[in-house]
């Protein structure tokens, strides 16, 4: 494992740490691989109940490398698609990962780095955290995790927060649908991780199902969300987790 990302489990959670505190946590093709890696070691361990993701340092991430995007500028079209195509592939994979991914933000969270918190299934930040997409100010855009950011906050606050690259205080990113929590610095890490240990204590089966049925009403229409939902719920109750946690309840 590279030492790009750190991974560490306790208690259901695997915690995966962004490790370039000196470069801000910015992503290069290393940190990337490391990053699919671990995703796919919590897929494959079923005592991996929660991904949590960090960063080093002070920093949640800042975005993607400069010094790789500048030696991109040299190189072809279709050298620059696989490239983004590659870093894409964190997305992808984090949308198929039956467990759910939760983004600790610290710090800032920057242009890519913002992409990658914005694509975790919750955001739990410190107010004093910071959250934007500056890459227009640097002549670039955020083509990739604009996606992500379109979904979660609606096509007016999208535009203006890739357009402007305006940066975003922890309580306004909670404002306005970015953030699922926000804490008060001095009380995040406690509350952070009353939250993790929440998750890891429930169902896995029904996170499953609940994080697949999720992603897949994007795009369908009202009938057809309804007759997913009766799929998914008639499954759930087959399982054995639906059983004993419903049996658990009435004899209490």
């Amino acid at each position: 494992m590279s030492d790009r990302v750190l991974v560490q489990m306790a208690g259901g959670v695997l915690t995966a740490t962004l490790n370039r505190p000196d470069k801000r946590n910015a992503i290069d093709t290393a940190m990337i691989d490391a990053l699919l890696a671990a995703l796919d070691t919590a897929d494959l361990d079923a005592s991996v109940r929660i991904v949590a993701i960090r960063g080093a340092g002070k920093d949640f991430c800042a975005g993607m490398d400069l010094n790789e995007l500048l030696a991109s500028a040299d190189h072809t079209v279709e050298q620059n698609r696989q490239a983004a195509l590659h870093f894409a592939k964190i997305f992808v994979r984090m949308r198929q990962l039956p467990k759910p991914i939760v983004a600790l933000v610290q710090g800032r969270a920057l242009a890519g780095g913002c992409g990658l918190a914005t694509a975790c299934d919750l955001i739990l930040a410190a107010e004093s955290a910071e959250f934007g997409y500056p890459e227009v100010q640097r002549g670039f855009v955020p083509a990739i995790v604009m996606t992500m950011l379109r979904r979660a906050v609606g096509e007016k606050i999208a535009f203006d927060l890739a357009a402007t690259g305006r940066l975003l205080a922890g309580t306004e990113a909670a404002a306005i649908g970015l953030a699922s929590r926000v804490y008060e610095d001095a009380d995040f890490e406690d509350q952070a991780a009353d939250v993790l240990r929440v998750l890891a204590a429930a169902s896995p089966s029904a996170l499953a199902f609940t994080k697949q049925q999720f992603y897949q009403l994007d795009g369908l229409s009202f009938d057809a969300g309804l007759r997913l939902g009766a799929d998914v719920n008639a499954v759930s109750r087959s399982t054995p987790d639906f059983r004993a946690a419903l049996s658990a309840f009435l004899k209490k």
